[in-house]
């Protein structure tokens, strides 16, 4: 069974936006968070626009490749620009978690109203690949439904001090364990199991 995990790059106190993020400017003044995409010299075989260091492209690049389906909440599909009418991930579907309507949706985005059936449906799209999860929202969801088997961290070397926290607050205590601790220019990748 295709396995459901995250991975979000994440500031040292735990934000995935700086302040005044929002429609158009997603990441606030968050932006470090991801020059770790576009610092180094090997090129991304999933996403050809990143050029990597040689540590965080296989890492990055083994997490895209499992990647059949995405899905995303709300925040983070409206901070993105509804990422321009496709998915974050180039050959994966968009699952958007939200009780509102989008009327703006296209054929490669559909429209779930709960966390559970958005997974399967994610999960049936998938075709076998796993499921990528996107936002603080989508993650809580998720970790308190029992359905994240995975959470990777890309850890960048910045106190953001304010911002859209990562991890929101959840029912009870969520126990990860450390599968990999990847040093990397400008980030380390933690990559947990949930246990």
């Amino acid at each position: 069974m295709s396995k459901v995990f995250s991975a979000h790059a994440v500031s040292v106190d735990g934000y995935i936006t700086g302040r005044g993020a929002g429609p158009g400017h997603g990441l606030g003044d968050g932006g470090t968070l991801f020059d770790w995409y576009t610092d180094g010299d090997t090129q991304s075989r999933v996403f050809d626009f990143f050029k990597l260091s040689e540590p965080s492209a296989r890492v990055f690049d083994d997490l895209a490749g499992r990647v059949g389906a995405i899905v995303a909440g709300r925040n983070t599909y409206e901070d993105s620009d509804h990422f321009g009418g496709g998915s974050p991930h180039p050959g994966a579907p968009l699952f958007l978690l939200s009780h509102r309507p989008a009327p703006e949706l296209t054929p490669r985005q559909t429209l779930v109203g709960d966390i559970e059936e958005a997974i399967e449906a994610a999960r049936e799209a998938a075709g076998g690949k796993d499921v990528g999860l996107m936002g603080g929202g989508v993650l809580t969801s998720a970790l308190a439904a029992g359905l994240v088997d995975e959470v990777v961290l890309h850890q960048v070397p910045v106190l953001l001090g304010g911002g859209r926290s990562f991890f929101q607050e959840l029912p009870s205590h969520v126990r990860l364990r450390l599968v990999d601790a990847v040093a990397a220019p400008g980030v380390t990748h933690l990559h947990y199991s949930v246990a």
